[in-house]
């Protein structure tokens, strides 16, 4: 053979994943509002397309950032120049300040922990061959995003096992679920090396507790593994419970001063989702071990952030009266079209889990699946894909211990293409007669408004409160 093992083996690649492949059939033929009106909508893409308009109109207004000027000087042949591979200082300053504008500001991140990456995909596969040998394992909650069997296995030889939650308390994590992936690590000889969540969660748009962190937390010192938590979409947390990073509970319970878990927690992020930069490239390890960061900010040399796109970036994000505006308005977009997704899908019988964040909806099919099974799970999300012409992911590509869920995208595409797209469902539900426990269309769409209202006057009431004191 003339290639390497690797090149030639696919399988562990996670390319057949019906996830890759409904992105394949997409690029076959996609959906144009003119061009191609009957073609195949995306809507299996986690993109924020929502608020480029802010992003363009600060750009019009400051000509310096993409000029690549300072104070009127031409700084091309400064940026042309190699920089080395622990980024620019001024653009690792307003990251870390973004991250804590993110979250409230109620931690503070120190630019010298962090190391940028070329996306938050090289950061995960980064930290995996910075905390485990290959044939280690680390646990990770489903369902989780379809790319972690490339991001994390594919190079690192590292292995997934799966911590099974399920649909009866809306996919939360548990101790027993936690112990019981442990045990199952052990039955198969694989040294448990840490656990990665993603939180806000992809796909199910849900935002941990402070309960399930606390598990978390106390699982991982009991165990003295390490803790990855993926936050790429903590900018996107767009209605109640509030936002809580792990980083919050561990300042909060003090443990750095009593344990040595501040240093086996590492923080991944980007600005992929929560600005919707994806192409540039952006991602990041926030770490307090100081053996890892220096591990990771060597191996970043494989993966750098262009000079261009930092300094350019820095600009944007010094700018504390854009970020405020942008994260504001970001929020109440993604929420406004999540809505438009929620309520069109109930309009139909479909209900989706109660999000509040991401962008995405975890959509409950269950009742249009001829039978309880992952191949009636297949055989909907192929008439899904092919007739009804809309690419979703299925559970099973999430690994979904029930079939019959899917996850619905709706912020990269278009009101018109997305209220096409809830046109097509409906032509092909409404035929079907199904409804959801019993209960016809009607009556399931009668409880949802009851249910929206009654969550609304609660939060108003919890507003209320908050005046009077």
């Amino acid at each position: 053979m003339l290639l390497s093992k690797k090149a030639t083996c696919n399988s562990s690649h996670g390319q057949d994943s019906s996830y890759f492949l409904g992105w394949q059939e997409y690029e076959k033929n996609p959906y144009h509002d003119v061009h191609n009106p009957t073609g195949i909508i995306q809507m299996g893409l986690a993109e924020n397309q929502l608020s480029f308009d802010i992003i363009e109109s600060w750009i019009s207004t400051n000509v310096d950032a993409t000029g690549f000027h300072k104070n009127g000087k031409s700084m091309f042949r400064e940026l042309a120049l190699f920089q080395d591979y622990h980024g620019l200082p001024a653009f690792k300053n307003v990251l870390a300040e973004f991250m804590a504008e993110i979250r409230g500001n109620k931690v503070r991140f120190e630019a010298n922990n962090i190391v940028l990456t070329a996306g938050s995909t090289s950061a995960n596969e980064t930290l995996m061959f910075c905390l485990a040998e290959p044939g280690q394992a680390f646990l990770v909650p489903t369902p989780y995003y379809p790319g972690f069997d490339r991001d994390l296995k594919w190079r690192t030889g590292v292995e997934i096992v799966p911590i099974h939650c399920s649909s009866s308390n809306g996919f939360r994590l548990t101790e027993s679920a936690l112990e019981d992936s442990y045990q199952q690590a052990q039955k198969l000889n694989l040294r448990v090396k840490g656990v990665l969540i993603t939180n806000p969660s992809n796909p199910l748009g849900t935002t941990m507790t402070k309960k399930e962190l606390n598990y978390l937390i106390n699982f991982s010192i009991a165990k003295k593994i390490h803790i990855v938590s993926d936050e790429i979409f903590s900018g996107t947390v767009f209605d109640s419970p509030q936002y809580i990073s792990i980083t919050e509970l561990v300042a909060e319970r003090k443990l750095s001063e009593t344990t040595d878990i501040g240093n086996r927690i590492h923080i991944v992020y980007s600005l992929s989702k929560d600005l919707g930069l994806p192409g540039f490239r952006v991602g990041l390890i926030y770490s307090n071990n100081e053996k890892l960061l220096s591990a990771a900010t060597k191996m970043s040399s494989f993966g750098l952030v262009s000079s261009q796109t930092q300094f350019f970036l820095s600009k944007i994000l010094a700018d504390k009266r854009f970020t405020r505006n942008y994260i504001k308005t970001n929020k109440k977009r993604i929420k406004e079209r999540k809505e438009m997704l929620v309520g069109g899908l109930l309009n139909v019988g479909i209900k989706c889990l109660e999000s509040n964040a991401g962008l995405f909806c975890w959509a409950d099919m269950r009742h249009l699946l001829r039978d309880n099974s992952f191949e009636g799970e297949m055989e909907l999300w192929k008439k899904i894909v092919y007739k009804v012409g809309l690419n979703i992911s299925p559970g099973s590509s999430c690994h979904c211990v029930e079939p019959g869920w899917f996850r619905i995208c709706f912020a990269n595409v278009s009101k018109e293409a997305l209220n096409v797209s809830m046109k097509r469902i409906k032509a092909f539900v409404e035929p079907m007669g199904r409804g959801i426990n019993g209960f016809n269309r009607r009556e399931v769409v009668c409880k949802w408004r009851v249910r929206t209202i009654c969550k609304w006057a609660f939060q108003l009431s919890l507003c209320e409160r908050e005046a009077d004191r």
